[in-house]
């Protein structure tokens, strides 16, 4: 290759070159130009975010609370109310004690730390990359799923802000938290939080806390070990679930406090050696008795409050959240209860194994006035066991009302003079079934037949009603089934219920048909004067005529049937009475005699008050039945409850859907069948409408003086001695 050839062949490389060069000089500009659009549109768009977000946060931040300080200095506590407004107690006042940063020792403060916010000193009120981890975790299940609250976090939601896990509460939460952390050091903020949280036992704050399981006293807080410590740290995720003096907790408690230790350990606030000599030391050692705690006034009563507002309000605590709670209690009544209940000033009861429950209530409008949790049952144990709310018993023959002859008239329209022929008859299972007289009584009115409680016409009505609509009936009135399922023995009270169900369920026959589910508590109002109402809506379950219907039969029970003994003079009564009976391996096992009883209740109502009243024994021993007249203190305790309270001697008022021939009733176009002939004619069935409720809380009678002539004849032969009660 010349020369000449070599020179032309590099020089056209290096043109090549210095084109190419050019090329993506030319280029260049565009790719930038290009990028700076994509630039600028992020910084608009990031910019209109960032706006649409600070309007809305300030849209919820708008309406949140003030920093008040009174509500910083002291720990809110829960304040009871009774039906008129008026003050009751102060739950964890008498277990609350302030102590100052400087009676706080340092291994305490590490330990809370450590556990609840282990940048505390760090963070302005949030904590960022806790915060957005929880914001993180919360993108795949519910808001507030994951929490991310720091002390200062706390101390805001447990002073001014409802429980409500909510967007706008935690931006309220957040924003708070900057505040405060403005108007308050650390240290401030800290005490705020130790005085503050609940941690067991009644123990409002770590001072009252090391009291009461320690015995370690305010100006001794020094004295506290560092497992004790470590312990009292881990308590505010759960105290009833971590509290070592109980005996079932305590593997949970260990592990608790064990973790306290390890983060501890981990920010570097005790050292391996420190960290292993504590997890070795028993999560008991240190623990005091617990000693007997001031009384709580109305203790079930008030349980039962709490459990109906924490049943509600799913995420509230009553012993940090600062709730007014207004219940419907009337302390009167209550106290009388307490006092017939605990005492045998009022009643002589049998033994002291003898136990008993009721509640007693508005029958207009459902607010329970008082309650009889069990005799000598609750010995200022808070959250203890409460038979009126919590036994499960069959009400025998009480149990009637609800299932038979209240379906009947609802459904069939039956008149009180229906015709049953109580003859032998058994379960479709072919089981035997019996009157508690083990006689038949051939054709009777249900009227008769609800009187004295007899067996076979309450099954052969429910056979007429048929199950579904008498299980829908018993539903509408508050009472619920094992399984959803029902059967042929709850036509005799087979199913287990308790007081409370009871007394709702015949309220609402007392209430022209109208039910309102039973409730202790008339409403809740937060610390930043949130209300949460708790009336239930009323609720039209029956037809007036069925309500009045039941009710006129139930007099008849009291005025001269099986409930004789619960009749108030100068009060127009209705009720019914429930036995039930062991079986053969029972009376076998514990040597009971052949007659004895196993419960005995009386459901009964006023006008103004309904009372539903269970009596029994606890378990089966030896020893432990009733009979004879011990079968009737349930009728007693019903009496002497509404002799005592009941002001209002109205009668109940027969509504215009309802005409009464002789002492019996009929449903105006109700069943054609049950009308007497002698009211074919329309004029005398006028006269008949027109005659209205001239009889309003008299006996009434049974409409057959035969069968009743014939049972006074059978009870003067000895034919009923000894076993009365056995409905």
């Amino acid at each position: 290759m010349s020369e000449e050839t070599y020179r032309y062949r590099q020089d056209r490389k290096q043109a090549e070159k210095t084109r190419q060069k050019q090329d993506r000089r030319n280029k260049a500009p565009k790719k930038g130009s290009l990028l700076k659009k994509v630039l600028l549109a992020c910084l608009l768009l990031g910019v209109v975010l960032v706006g649409v977000g600070g309007i809305a946060f300030a849209s919820m931040i708008k309406d949140a609370p003030k920093i008040d300080p009174s509500k910083l200095v002291d720990p809110l506590s829960t304040k009871f109310y009774d039906k008129n407004g008026n003050f009751i107690y102060e739950y964890g006042k008498e277990k609350r004690t302030k102590v100052t940063y400087d009676q706080v020792p340092k291994v305490l403060e590490q330990a809370f730390i450590a556990t609840e916010d282990a940048h505390f000193y760090e963070h302005h009120g949030i904590d960022i990359k806790r915060t957005a981890k929880a914001i993180f975790e919360n993108v795949t299940g519910d808001f507030g799923s994951q929490g991310g609250s720091t002390i200062t976090q706390q101390v805001i939601k447990n002073s001014f802000l409802t429980p409500e896990k909510t967007l706008k509460r935690k931006v309220q939460e957040w924003s708070l938290a900057y505040q405060l952390e403005q108007k308050y050091s650390k240290h401030e903020i800290l005490m705020m939080y130790l005085n503050k949280i609940y941690l067991g036992n009644r123990s409002y704050g770590v001072a009252a806390a090391a009291k009461n399981y320690y015995g370690i006293e305010a100006n001794s807080l020094k004295e506290l070990t560092l497992p004790e410590a470590a312990m009292l740290a881990g308590l505010p995720q759960s105290p009833s679930n971590y509290d070592p003096s109980k005996p079932e907790d305590q593997k949970a408690a260990t592990n608790r406090r064990n973790l306290v230790l390890s983060s501890m350990h981990r920010q570097g606030y005790i050292t391996e050696k420190q960290l292993q000599d504590a997890m070795k030391v028993p999560v008991t050692e240190g623990l005091v008795p617990k000693t007997n705690q001031q009384g709580m006034p109305y203790e079930a009563f008030l349980d039962a409050a709490v459990k109906e507002v924490e049943g509600k309000l799913k995420d509230v605590d009553i012993s940090t959240d600062g709730l007014s709670i207004y219940t419907t209690l009337d302390p009167k009544a209550q106290g009388y209860a307490d006092k017939m209940m605990n005492t045998n000033a009022i009643i002589a009861y049998p033994n002291a194994n003898f136990q008993g429950a009721f509640v007693f209530l508005d029958t207009k409008t459902g607010e329970v006035r008082a309650i009889g949790s069990g005799r000598n049952n609750y010995q200022a144990a808070f959250r203890g066991n409460n038979f009126a709310v919590d036994i499960n018993r069959q009400p025998g023959s009480s149990f009637k009302p609800i299932f038979d002859y209240g379906p009947a008239i609802e459904n069939l329209k039956w008149s009180t003079a229906h015709l049953i022929n109580d003859q032998e008859t058994t379960y479709s299972s072919g089981q035997s079934l019996s009157n508690w007289d083990h006689q038949y009584h051939g054709m009777l009115t249900i009227r008769t037949a609800l009187q004295w409680s007899y067996n076979i016409p309450a099954l052969l009505t429910l056979r007429e009603v048929g199950m579904d609509k008498a299980k829908n009936f018993a539903e509408q009135l508050g009472v619920t089934f094992a399984k959803d399922q029902v059967y042929e023995s709850y036509s005799i009270g087979s199913n287990p219920v308790n007081p409370l169900e009871m007394a709702g369920a015949y309220s609402a026959f007392g209430n022209n048909g109208v039910y309102n589910k039973p409730h202790f508590v008339q409403k809740v109002v937060y610390p930043d004067g949130t209300v949460t109402s708790f009336t239930p809506q009323p609720k039209q379950v029956m037809h007036d005529y069925t309500a009045y219907m039941v009710t006129d039969m139930l007099r008849s029970v009291v005025n001269s049937g099986t409930g004789t003994t619960a009749m108030v003079p100068g009060l127009d009564v209705a009720g019914k009475t429930g036995t039930t009976n062991f079986d053969d391996k029972t009376i076998a096992q514990f040597g009971y005699p052949a007659g004895a009883t196993n419960d005995s209740w009386f459901a009964g109502y006023t006008p103004q008050y309904t009372m539903a009243v269970w009596t029994g024994y606890a378990k089966n021993e030896q020893g432990n039945y009733m009979l004879g007249d011990t079968t009737k203190i349930s009728q007693i305790m019903f009496k002497l409850m509404m002799q005592a309270f009941g002001t209002d001697n109205n009668s109940f008022q027969q509504p215009s859907s309802v005409y009464r021939v002789g002492n019996e009733l009929y449903i105006k176009g109700g069943n054609h069948n049950d009308v007497p002939s002698s009211l074919n004619n329309d004029n005398e069935k006028t006269q008949a409408d027109k005659a209205g409720p001239q009889n309003n809380g008299a006996d009434h009678g049974n409409g057959k003086e035969k069968a009743k002539n014939e049972w006074k004849q059978e009870k003067d032969q000895g034919k009923h001695k000894g076993k009365h009660g056995h409905d």
